[in-house]
Order: structure tokens, then C-alpha cells, then sequence
């Protein structure tokens, strides 16, 4: 069964991302508060042309640390190397700087409304939320890494956790814990070929959550295709007789949620950066 890609899917988001990086050789460029003052304005322009969201800011006489919020499409790669390069070249005008501004390398963490263990606590707890704990055979898949996948990339230090939610087209209960065992095993290959890592999975027959980390130069958004895509091949190459019993020919909603979580809430970075 031929099932047709998406290219393009809807966004339920909240996507927060704690970001520092430091001046060249570690010089004390921001010490004065005038210059401190510039470079604010500064990434603050940049932030609203490229529409990234500066929700909070610090700058140090040495590194400039911010909390942003961005869309799913907006990899943190390109959103850094914006930013940098751009208030190089501005704070280089206005404060009579020679370059470079800013050493090589960065600093890019989630975070979010909920800490990443209440997250991991919530997609095992998926089969009691939904009521299928008390069937004799559930229709639910679970699966957490033992050994997490390390990721890397030149000159940053990064770990950037995403959960997704995927519905089914229609919210029909097609999935059974053998197409989520399948489907996971599946996943976990095109995770290791594309170079991100999926810490956890929770299968229901109309949904789906993962717990996603990728690395700064793929976007939440190109993860999530990926992932979706490669599912309908997947079930369509193998399980098509499920999506015809129930009156299928798609498997997903053309839309998703992707929420960041980490080991710090938004609320407390902001309040350390305050």
C-alpha cells in the first residue's frame, strides 16, 4: 500500500532553549554598561527580524546568556550563526570593535514548563492515563533507551530534548503492541542512519509520544517529517491490511505537538537570568 508523503504538517509548540556564548579569548568587551546596554539592543533587533522570541537576557563583561523561544522550522545551528554573526558585525560598528566578536562554539540546552523526569514519568504512564492497564493484553508499546545515543558537533555542547505527539488520521485506534514494537525498532534504526536519538517511546492505538533529542543543525520540524514519513512506509509496506480494515488512507493527522523539556524549567532559568 502506497501511502502518500507529507511534506508539510501543522504545529501545536513550545519550544525554549537556554543559549550562552563567550567573546573571543574571553575579553571583558561588556564590562561597561554602555557596551552591555548596545549588545542587548542589539541581539534584541536581530531576535525580532529573524522572529526568534528573546523571552529573558544576561550579559556578562565576557558571554552573553539568553532564553529563546522559536518555531519548530528553526534550527539551533542557523539561529546561533545568526545571531553571532550579525551582533559581530553590529557591535563591531557601534563599540569601534576589531573581529572577531565571539569565540567559536556555544552553549544550547532545552528547557520547558515541565522538567524532562516529569515527561519521561507521563509517556510510561500512558497505558494507566488512557485506561488500558487493566485489559488482559493492552494495546500499548513502551520503550526507554537503557544506554542513550551520544550526540555531537563541532565546538558546542548541547543537549536539546523535544517531546512529540503524533495522532492518528481521524484518532482511529489502529496500532497494537506488535506494530508499536515494529514501528519502535523501525524508528530507532532511522534515528542511528540520521544522526539523532530517540530516548523514549509510548505507544496507544490512536497516538503516539517520544522523547526526541536531536542536534543543532536539524530542526524539530525536519525530525518530525522524518519520523512520520518513515512510519507510513513502514505500516504501509507491512500493516496496510490494518489501515484498510479501518477505512484508512493516511496513517497520521497532517499536525503535531512538539514541546522542549530539560533539566531546568523555563521558569527557573528566567528567574536565574533575572
Amino acid at each position: 500500500m502506497l501511502l502518500k508523503p507529507l511534506t508539510a504538517i501543522s504545529w501545536a509548540y513550545q519550544l525554549h532553549y537556554y543559549l550562552c556564548f563567550r567573546t573571543h579569548r574571553r575579553q571583558q568587551i561588556f564590562a561597561a554598561k554602555t557596551a552591555s546596554d548596545a549588545l542587548l539592543a542589539v541581539v534584541s533587533e536581530i531576535c525580532k527580524r529573524h522572529e526568534y522570541h528573546l523571552l529573558d537576557s544576561q550579559t556578562y563583561s565576557d558571554q552573553f546568556r539568553c532564553l529563546l523561544s522559536l518555531r519548530p522550522d528553526q534550527p539551533m545551528s542557523r539561529v546561533i550563526q545568526t545571531i553571532k554573526t550579525n551582533s559581530s558585525r553590529e557591535c563591531g560598528l557601534q563599540l569601534r570593535l576589531s573581529p572577531p566578536l565571539w569565540a567559536r562554539g556555544f552553549l544550547a540546552r532545552s528547557t520547558g514548563r515541565m522538567r524532562i523526569g516529569a515527561v519521561r514519568q507521563y509517556l510510561d504512564q500512558q497505558a494507566e492515563h488512557h485506561g488500558y492497564a487493566s485489559r488482559l493484553l493492552p494495546p500499548v508499546y513502551r520503550y526507554r533507551a537503557t544506554r542513550p545515543v551520544i550526540l555531537e558537533a563541532p565546538h558546542a555542547a548541547f543537549d536539546l530534548s523535544h517531546h512529540l505527539v503524533f495522532a492518528t488520521y481521524h484518532r482511529k485506534g489502529v496500532f497494537t503492541s506488535n506494530m508499536g514494537e515494529a514501528l519502535s525498532e523501525y524508528w530507532l534504526r532511522v534515528a542511528d542512519k540520521r544522526g539523532f536519538a530517540i530516548d523514549q517511546i509510548s505507544v496507544v492505538p490512536d497516538h503516539i509520544h517520544l522523547l526526541v533529542r536531536n542536534v543543532p543543525k536539524m530542526s524539530i520540524e525536519a525530525c518530525g517529517l522524518m519520523l512520520l514519513n518513515n512510519a507510513q512506509h513502514l505500516i504501509g509496506q507491512r500493516f496496510s491490511h490494518t489501515l484498510i480494515d479501518a477505512g484508512l488512507d493516511r496513517l497520521w493527522q497532517p499536525s503535531a505537538y512538539a514541546g522542549t523539556c530539560g533539566q531546568m524549567s523555563t521558569a527557573l532559568i528566567k528567574k536565574w537570568l533575572e
